[in-house]
């Protein structure tokens, strides 16, 4: 991993900085760089990229992350994995054993309990619906609140608007029925998001079809489990 990482810094890290890259993207770029350094240069490069302070260089916390990014892509043959992200982890912690316990033993008491109420959630549905529910979960909390239209009655008589229904982005009906405890859904979301030290299984893809639950990953570079907000592939 330190070789890719150094490979992208040498050839490609201002290009890969704004925006966030996809895996494809990365992949193509780490491909260039073999290329244009070949295995002498990377190991050259490797030498002066592992002297590199990352908290004095944004751009070596960045590539650090993205050659994790592409090791985790890659962990499986015949798949891509990723992570999964804050909302579907979330989802998983709010459909899992772990409401039966207070707040404070989720994160201090059984920390590891975190964790293993992530896996035993996301086995209870199908993986394509963890995904769907993490999207609603996440655009819930994450999208400035506003009211949309969606049912006009039209048998209402002039410019009456009393037919007229209005919801809040992040909430389909899959959501409504599936999680309706909206304090729940707040504390999961909050503590998937803010606590990067519970880890999470790998979301795998395979390239035949149909997604399965993975293997928990080695912590990022940082030591942490970051989740993002959107999915990376």
């Amino acid at each position: 991993m330190n070789e890719t990482a150094a490979a992208l810094f040498e050839t490609s890290a201002d290009e890969l900085a704004v925006p966030v890259p996809t895996t494809d993207t990365l992949y193509a770029a780490l491909q260039a760089a073999v290329v244009e350094l070949g295995p002498a240069g990377i190991a050259e490069v490797r030498e002066t990229f592992a002297g590199l302070p990352a908290d004095e260089f944004e751009e070596v916390a960045g590539c650090r992350q993205f050659a994790y990014r592409l090791a985790l892509s890659f962990w499986y043959a015949g798949a891509r994995s990723r992570p999964l992200t804050v909302g579907e982890a979330a989802v998983a912690l709010y459909l899992s054993p772990a409401h039966r316990h207070q707040a404070d033993a989720l994160t201090t008491r059984a920390p590891l309990l975190v964790s293993r109420s992530i896996r035993q959630g996301a086995a209870l549905v199908p993986l394509e619906t963890l995904v769907r529910l993490g999207r609603a979960v996440t655009d819930e909390f994450t999208t400035p609140v506003t009211r949309g239209v969606t049912q006009v009655n039209h048998g209402a008589p002039g410019p009456s608007r009393s037919g007229v229904t209005a919801v809040t982005p992040g909430r389909d009906w899959l959501c409504r029925q599936a999680l309706p405890d909206h304090r729940r859904r707040r504390f999961c979301f909050d503590l998937m998001r803010a606590d990067t030290h519970q880890p999470s299984p790998l979301l795998v893809r395979l390239d035949g079809g149909g997604h399965v639950l993975g293997a928990t990953p080695p912590p990022g570079p940082d030591g942490t489990w970051a989740r993002t907000l959107r999915a990376q592939w």
